[in-house]
């Protein structure tokens, strides 16, 4: 079974706070159900558990997963550990399916260095500290009844296939799975089917997330940030932009994929009317992806 959620980024940036603050929670949930998505992600601004399943409830929603940031290199796993069961403990009370973690040592994901030639390396021993540090993780998410998803992600030291296959090779695979995210690995390595179609077996969550290709050639000639390139419009909601989900979407569906999309496409809600965006993508996801696999089922 496959649920359609839409995360709260292009509402409000955990990254840039300021951007998009005058959107609540209420404003959020409703502009969601209007759109016809099942659910969201947890964004930094959502309230205590037993708040947000009220408002949850009202709207007939739920919570997929949400976001951690690990620091096993920097600060040690026993750190990591403290702070990630406090993250597992929310996420069961509000009844998610997974945990999304992305290693952020060393990450520029919120620098102002050029995100597309700058990107963090890590040592054999980083890597040895980290693969054990993840199993232990996701060891945790399984006895909350979550699955421990990593976010291979722009800026970080996981990002291209080659990152993703280390990290898919030196972890358990009933404790660490994998977040497909389009936008991410299409921007790192030109095209998005090769991950996808290597590891569709390890992938327990998708984020659905374009790219308008002429934005991210001039980010690459501008020399920009991550920050500034989804400012300038970089990454945007599927069928406003390059990839072809058809192709994606007809790829998990043949793995029998079960699980959350999430369409996910951080823009500047001043510029891009959040509402507006969710109904993009939600007219794209029906008349392009659901409706071909009815069509499909007929003949």
């Amino acid at each position: 079974m496959i649920r359609w959620g839409i995360a709260p980024i292009g509402w409000r940036n955990d990254d840039i706070p300021e951007i998009g603050a005058g959107n609540t929670l209420q404003h959020l949930l409703s502009d969601i159900v209007v759109a016809g998505f099942e659910g969201t992600e947890v964004g930094g601004f959502f309230p205590e558990a037993d708040i947000l399943n009220k408002e949850l409830a009202l709207r007939k929603l739920k919570i997929a997963g949400q976001w951690f940031s690990s620091f096993i290199i920097r600060d040690g796993l026993d750190s990591a550990k403290q702070e990630f069961t406090k993250h597992c403990v929310y996420l069961r009370n509000v009844h998610a399916n997974v945990a999304v973690v992305s290693e952020q040592t060393y990450s520029i994901q919120g620098q102002t260095k050029n995100v597309f030639t700058e990107k963090p390396h890590f040592t054999a021993q980083e890597w040895e500290l980290l693969l054990d540090g993840l199993n232990q993780l996701g060891e945790i998410a399984n006895a909350y009844d979550l699955k421990l998803v990593y976010h291979h992600h722009l800026g970080t030291g996981i990002e291209t296939v080659a990152d993703v296959d280390r990290l898919m090779a030196g972890t358990d695979p009933t404790r660490v799975h994998l977040l497909y995210d389009t936008g991410h690995i299409y921007v790192a390595e030109g095209e998005y089917m090769m991950l996808l179609k290597k590891h569709i077996d390890r992938i327990a969550h998708v984020h659905f997330k374009d790219v308008r290709k002429d934005v991210r050639s001039t980010c690459e000639k501008e020399q920009l940030s991550f920050l500034e390139s989804f400012l300038k419009g970089m990454f945007t909601v599927p069928g406003d932009g390059c990839i072809d989900f058809q192709e994606v979407f007809q790829c998990l569906l043949a793995a029998e994929y079960s699980g959350w999309i999430v369409v996910e496409a951080e823009q500047d809600p001043a510029i891009a009317n959040p509402l507006e965006y969710a109904l993009i993508a939600r007219k794209y996801i029906d008349e392009n992806l659901l409706r071909a696999k009815v069509e499909e089922r007929m003949i």
